[in-house]
């Protein structure tokens, strides 16, 4: 195939597969996310919060573990659902090019749902970047999706793996409320924009700089995994 024809597959493609990934429930994950959104923004109009780029990204954090937790919690399920499960199993290696193509899709529609939500963050809370603020998000959003998918590959159920995710998320909170300053690097819900007072700018950088790598370096390896865990066929099928 070559790249003309790939162009013209292309939209094809990637509608059909948003209408797997995103079929059935998502739109009230939708919903839900815009939801937290505009009460977090009315909150912090009446509590006369001190608005900043940390506070937007933080109150767009939330809403971001929303939109991934459906997609990557419930795809292999949504495909089993659709009887398409075993016409992806019955192709070799199929499996890995359909789930990298998904993945690509459900990010980067988040991305574009969470730009937006920036912007009316942007116009109706404090001038922020959304591109800047998103860009910086996109890592604890795929952290946290990739982490669902591969443990979506061992649970193989949706519902399952939906109270797993939710445990983890828990202990994940306790977690980072007992980490110290010097352990935050490994904070999956660390806030690059909101530095502390009492800290130096220098040493702040290299916190957010390793937080970076961690949650880049983790999100592969946990990608990898549930993509290693696609081979054994016969769990799924």
């Amino acid at each position: 195939m070559n790249i003309k024809e790939l162009l013209s597959v292309l939209p094809k493609l990637v509608k059909y597969n948003l209408k797997i990934i995103f079929a059935g429930k998502f739109m009230w994950f939708l919903l839900a996310a815009f939801i937290f959104l505009m009460i977090f923004m009315v909150q912090a109009v009446l509590s006369n919060k001190v608005l900043s780029e940390g506070f937007i990204y933080e109150i767009l954090f939330m809403p971001g573990l929303l939109l991934i937790f459906y997609p990557s919690v419930f795809g292999i399920q949504n495909d089993e659902d659709n009887k398409i499960l075993e016409i992806i199993f019955g192709i070799p290696n199929y499996r890995y090019k359909v789930w990298l193509l998904r993945l690509v899709i459900i990010y980067l529609a988040i991305a574009l749902i969470l730009v937006m939500f920036g912007y009316a963050a942007k116009y109706l809370l404090y001038p922020v970047n959304p591109f800047e603020i998103v860009a910086r998000l996109m890592l604890p959003v795929m952290f946290v999706g990739n982490m669902a998918f591969m443990l979506s590959t061992l649970v193989r159920s949706g519902n399952g793996t939906a109270v797993v995710v939710i445990l983890l998320a828990i202990a994940f909170m306790f977690f980072s409320s007992s980490l110290g300053l010097d352990n935050s690097m490994w904070d999956v819900t660390l806030n690059p924009f909101d530095m502390p007072q009492n800290i130096h700018p220098l040493i702040w950088g290299n916190i957010v700089f390793k937080n970076t790598l961690f949650l880049a370096i983790g999100g592969l390896a946990l990608l990898m995994i549930g993509l290693l865990n696609l081979q054994k066929r016969e769990k799924f099928v």
